[in-house]
């Protein structure tokens, strides 16, 4: 989810929104292990199918993305269309909840007969209520409809936000000040300089960005300032970066392997 937020950093500032810092959700481990759209290793993303195989393997995080459909129904898509995870067509945000309801996600990967249904946020909170925390990466949605709902479940403590727009930024510093809100590192951030002037124009709880974007010296600048690095390392073959990313200091990844990487951590002493 890299991105780079150039325009953020004036319209923070003009807007003057409520920055102050908010409490990160609790957690039992030391080393976060975040579920990339859940855990779909065995069975396809950002499913409940995803999200449930994330509670079972002991996993912190599930990061789900939310959008909206025509109707205003809050549902669970990555991609801006349905075409590529299921057998329909079309926007999501162009299609009704009605027509959503009658698409089957399906795992395209495998020859594979199974089918699931694209949940909605509401069936999302239900499920991970207690149970496991949500990175919500936040595509396209009301700040005001999605927290309704979040409060509706009791969940303002069990979630994180991973913003992608200016203008979502200072919705949720107006709407929401205590929620924890997450930006990519930028790729203008080249040291411990840059960063502090990132963060203070941008306050935020959590870093993203790819994992070989920061250095060591970054990382602890951000631990330092209370900024927490969680950044992306999700790919076919990432267990060959694992040992890189623990010596440039993270303590937190988000991964698309998350019980092979819980099992790694384990073995070295870290969950």
């Amino acid at each position: 989810m890299k991105k780079t937020f150039g325009l953020i950093f004036l319209f923070a500032c003009c807007a003057r929104v409520n920055a102050q810092t908010a409490m990160l959700p609790e957690s039992k481990h030391k080393f976060i292990v975040v579920a990339h759209r859940g855990d779909h290793v065995e069975v396809p993303e950002n499913t409940i199918a995803a999200f449930k195989k994330g509670i079972k393997h002991g996993v912190d995080y599930v990061e789900i993305d939310l959008r909206t459909t025509k109707d205003s129904v809050l549902v669970i898509m990555h991609d801006n269309t349905v075409d590529r995870m299921t057998n329909g067509k079309g926007k999501v945000s162009e299609l009704t909840y009605a027509q959503i309801q009658q698409l089957k996600v399906m795992d395209k990967r495998k020859d594979s007969t199974k089918t699931y249904p694209v949940p909605t946020f509401e069936e999302v909170l239900k499920t991970c209520h207690n149970k496991i925390h949500i990175y919500l990466d936040y595509k396209d949605a009301s700040v005001q409809q999605s927290y309704d709902m979040i409060k509706k479940y009791g969940m303002e403590h069990q979630i994180i936000v991973y913003i992608n727009s200016p203008s979502q930024y200072v919705d949720w510093r107006r709407i929401a000040p205590a929620m924890p809100l997450m930006l990519s590192l930028p790729s203008t951030v080249k040291n411990v300089d840059d960063l502090n002037k990132f963060l203070a124009k941008a306050p935020v709880a959590l870093l993203d960005g790819d994992y070989s974007d920061y250095t060591a010296e970054i990382v602890q600048a951000a631990t330092t300032a209370g900024v927490t690095p969680w950044p992306d390392i999700q790919s076919p073959n990432e267990a060959n970066n694992w040992d890189k990313a623990l010596e440039l200091g993270f303590k937190g990844l988000q991964t698309d392997h998350p019980k092979a990487l819980i099992a790694y951590l384990k073995a070295k002493g870290l969950r």
